[in-house]
């Protein structure tokens, strides 16, 4: 019997914090929020080595039994200004963990509202916000009680939150609404709204002098910038197809801004000016999505989502210069310096055993529609994970792979024509064990409606 689950899902994750300015060292740590695997990998970043991961629940699809204790969708990830304690942000579970750096172990764990998507610590570290998604508000947490303090109301949707280290003011990013909401962090009250170009934005980041704001619009494939000053839209910039995460890093050249492009497997830089240029595209591996830059700025770290594995880049040749293989489906990604102040700081940490997926291009027979596909084996059974866009909204495609009479899923699109899911069952039985040989071999199509596969009718499918 076919097994079908789709998961669907919004993506992840970070902000640079200012500390000591030194090269990537061996008691630094890189973390990645792993979604599909519910671990964080744990990275050393002097060695750019997999030390191994701190594990918070199951890999899919065991998440799915109603006696299932543990963290589902490990998205977002934040730290302490002391770098003492690492928070793990699970929107499957509405939970916040709070693990111990120097010893990898759990320290409490917060449940709070519908679909949380990112946590991070005020500049004072006495409190923890994370915004809560799936509802209207911000759940202040007491890190050292564990306990939900009070809630901030905000926008709906609110997708991210960060603060100005005057501790004055907190911006908030919404993942539904074209808007960021100001909040005096005093009163705990929105003191304005400030309308940007599209409703979906996942992730913001302060400029190195913290004069502006800059944030990403996933589903327009553009980056505004806003002044912390006058609270106004100061540019936007277009950047490209599932335009993620950024980070800034201070180099010879002068400070530069990195933007990771997920439909276009690759990281964009830019200037700082008033009129920002490209300066460099760096090819990547499949799905950039969370970023973040040593404290040094002559690394940034990469966390592939569709790679499962991280990329290590160098600021002054802007290309790869490593690959560190991490969970399955990377979101969130932080550098964390001093995380280790003794030891090999691997205690509490366990082996990955996760295999490397194989990435599948899904072209158009004509027009503009586009898609991708991620094979992962998940040990008993396998997963196809399906992303398709631009195409005809609110309507119903299905899911072939050559040599099965039945579809493997079937989606129906969104208002923009977009459709994302995740197909959970034998695949080994139509694939030949989803070994990279028999996925070439194979093809997967994609039908408009509820038909029979046909090679001659596809709207997308993979190369013959």
């Amino acid at each position: 019997m076919q097994i079908r689950h789709f998961v669907f899902s919004l993506t992840l994750s970070s902000l640079l914090t200012a500390s000591a300015f030194a090269a990537p060292g061996a008691q630094d740590r890189v973390y990645t929020a792993d979604q599909n695997t519910n671990t964080v990998s744990v990275i050393n970043p002097a060695t750019n080595r997999l030390l191994g991961q701190i594990k918070l629940g199951n890999q899919r699809p065991d998440v799915l039994s109603p006696l299932y204790k543990g963290e589902i969708n490990v998205h977002g990830l934040g730290f302490s200004p002391d770098h003492k304690t690492l928070i793990a942000i699970s929107n499957g579970s509405n939970s916040v963990a709070f693990i111990d750096t120097a010893t990898n172990k759990v320290k409490g764990i917060t449940y709070i509202g519908r679909s949380p998507h990112e946590g991070f610590f005020t500049a004072d570290g006495r409190e923890v916000w994370a915004v809560v998604r799936g509802e209207n508000y911000i759940s202040v947490i007491d890190p050292l009680t564990f306990k939900e303090k009070k809630r901030i109301e905000t926008t709906v949707g609110p997708g991210m939150v960060q603060f100005l280290p005057s501790g004055k003011l907190a911006f908030v990013v919404s993942s539904f609404n074209p808007v960021v909401d100001v909040i005096d962090m005093k009163s705990h009250k929105v003191i304005k709204h400030i309308k940007v170009v599209s409703p979906f934005s996942p992730f913001l980041q302060f400029t190195p002098d913290f004069k502006e704001m800059w944030m990403t619009h996933k589903d327009a494939g553009k980056v505004t910038r806003i002044d912390t000053a006058s609270l106004e839209v100061k540019g936007v910039i277009d950047t490209g197809f599932i335009t993620n995460h950024l980070a800034f890093a201070k180099t010879a050249a002068g400070t530069r801004v990195y933007v990771t492009i997920g439909g276009e497997n690759v990281v964009k830089v830019y200037t700082t000016d008033a009129m920002p240029t490209l300066v460099a595209t760096i090819p990547t591996g499949a799905l950039p999505h969370g970023i973040w830059t040593s404290d040094d700025g002559t690394r940034l770290y990469v966390g592939l989502e569709n790679g499962d594995a991280v990329d290590v880049i160098d600021s002054a040749s802007n290309k790869v210069i490593a690959r560190v293989p991490v969970g399955q489906a990377p979101q969130a990604l932080v550098y964390v310096s001093n995380a280790v102040p003794h030891g090999d700081g691997i205690t509490n940490l366990v082996p990955s055993a996760n295999s490397e997926p194989i990435n599948i291009a899904l072209k158009p027979a004509a027009g503009e529609a586009k898609g991708f596909v991620v094979a992962r084996n998940l040990g008993v059974v396998d997963s196809l994970e399906v992303s398709l866009f631009k195409l005809r909204p609110q309507t119903v495609y299905s899911v072939y792979v050559t040599g099965q009479a039945t579809p493997v899923a079937s989606f129906k699109t969104n208002p923009m024509g977009m459709a994302n899911g995740t197909a959970i069952g034998p695949m080994r039985d139509v694939s030949n064990s989803l070994n990279s040989k028999a996925v070439t071999a194979s093809r997967v199509l994609v039908m408009e409606g509820d038909v029979a596969a046909d090679p001659q009718k596809t709207v997308l499918s993979s190369a013959p």
